[in-house]
């Protein structure tokens, strides 16, 4: 393990006198209150004069000059706001350790909110604190951080801030981040009496010492210093492991934006405001994160319920390097990336002439056309990922732009894949060279990622969703 308690298993925080909280517990508290700062974003923003009341609480950050130019292209009219979970002890936060004063913030609160075009869905894309990921060279107070090809990601907020998450975020993934919201912890139990408790349920009687949890099994709604308490657990409940850990975060994420997007809430102006309040006053944003911008995204995400919102794991695994670090699991995560980088989900009738030709039905074969090494096989790895039969044809001349061409009786299946092709070629029949049935696709040097097969985002393995029973798989 890490000797270094800046980036893994950090030390006991608390102060020498009185009941020791668990360090791991405050983490979730950053979980709790960033799942508020998104379902404010996403639902219940709905009193205008609530809402501008309660935004003079917000703190704000220039990261536009930090995170710099060379960012990824947006795609699509998704947003994406990459929530954080700071564990500052600045102000009232000292008192949750006063050791750790003076020592930099740490973020091992990763989540990626990506609101669909449309405004009918919402999913959390969550990081493991443990992923091991290249760590760009970021901007500091004092100059810069060096850049280091394998880095823990939690690293990266104590090196540079919000805006070096952003920057390492997005050279994983691809992603363009329009905005972050960063909250620390001090607001927790307002929170969670705002909305009269959140539900949750266990599969066995608790009784920790640590966390002075005392809680009989079953359904349980719990606010204040019970629910602290509830989140402070780490091996009273579950494996202990990271992993399960994170999955019992979503579903208390999932329960509380379920109660906040109630009508109970929502509706009652005085609860509204309590809850606006608890969460402003623990919140920072990027300065393009305007109040009138966080009006505009309220309007358009109105119509979603808390059953569109969904909790998933960034797709990893044990790293090979280390079996007590996390590696992203290819070629699964970059499929997942491009399904969000290329969401197009919009709520809307299906139409009624749908294609009959799926993945499985198209013969590929894929030439490299691109100048760059592997690329042919990382095409095939993600056409196979959708259900299509993918083969190597061999390397080609350089070409700058992706051409589809088909042999004999392939034209539908080539005008199927021109579509998840993200530059559009037009499908030519070729006149020399092809095989009936099969379509050839050259990787030109424009190539980005192949398109999702079904607009939106596939369900993920282990996803959870706000409107889950809390007590399945509990």
């Amino acid at each position: 393990m890490n000797s270094n308690p800046m980036y893994m298993e950090y030390v006991d925080d608390a102060d020498p006198s009185g009941p020791a909280p668990e360090r791991r517990g405050w983490r979730i508290l950053g979980w709790v209150s960033i799942g508020l700062s998104a379902v404010m974003v996403v639902g219940s923003l709905a009193a205008y004069g609530v809402y501008y009341k309660t935004m003079g609480n917000i703190a704000h950050e220039d990261v536009n000059a930090n995170v710099g130019p060379n960012r990824p292209k947006k795609l699509n009219n998704a947003l994406n706001i990459l929530l954080l979970g700071s564990d500052t002890r600045a102000g009232g936060n000292a008192k949750y350790g006063r050791r750790m004063k003076n020592e930099p913030p740490r973020s091992d609160t990763m989540i990626l909110l990506h609101l669909s075009p449309g405004g009918g869905q919402a999913m959390g894309i969550s990081f493991p604190r443990d992923l091991m990921v290249p760590i760009p060279s970021c901007k500091t107070k004092n100059g810069s951080t060096p850049a280091t090809s394998r880095g823990q990601i939690n690293s990266a907020f104590t090196n540079g801030g919000a805006s070096c998450v952003i920057k390492t975020i997005e050279g994983i993934s691809n992603i363009k981040i329009d905005h972050f919201m960063q909250v620390d912890f001090n607001g927790f139990k307002a929170i969670t009496n705002a909305v009269g408790g959140v539900d949750v349920c266990l599969s066995k009687a608790v009784n920790d010492k640590k966390s002075h949890l005392k809680l009989g099994k079953g359904r349980h709604t719990i606010k204040g210093e019970t629910a602290l308490a509830y989140v402070r657990m780490r091996y009273g409940l579950g494996d202990g492991s990271d992993t399960d850990r994170i999955k019992r975060q979503q579903k208390f994420m999932g329960s509380l934006a379920n109660k906040a997007m109630s009508a109970g809430v929502l509706s009652n102006p005085s609860k509204l405001l309590s809850l606006m309040n608890a969460t402003t006053k623990s919140l920072t944003t990027d300065e393009d994160l305007t109040p009138r911008v966080m009006m505009q995204i309220a309007q358009g995400m109105q119509g979603m319920t808390s059953g569109k919102l969904r909790f998933v794991t960034v797709p990893s695994g044990p790293d090979p390097a280390d079996p007590n670090r996390v590696a992203l699991t290819q070629p699964t995560a970059n499929t997942f990336f491009s399904a969000v980088r290329n969401d197009k989900t919009v709520p809307s009738e299906p139409k009624a002439a749908a294609s009959k030709i799926s993945p499985s039905q198209v013969r590929v074969r894929v030439y490299n056309a691109s100048g760059i090494e592997g690329q042919a096989g990382r095409v095939i790895t993600a056409l196979e990922a959708q259900g299509f039969h993918a083969s190597l044809g061999g390397n080609m001349s350089g070409t700058a732009t992706t051409k589809v061409l088909y042999g004999s009786g392939a034209d539908q299946q080539a005008s199927f894949l021109a579509k998840l092709v993200p530059s559009g070629p037009k499908p030519t029949a070729r006149t020399s060279g092809g095989t009936p049935g099969v379509v050839d696709l050259v990787v030109g040097k424009d190539w980005t990622a192949l398109k999702n097969v079904k607009a939106g985002i596939p369900k993920q393995q282990g996803e959870i969703r706000a409107t889950d029973d809390i007590c399945k798989g509990s």
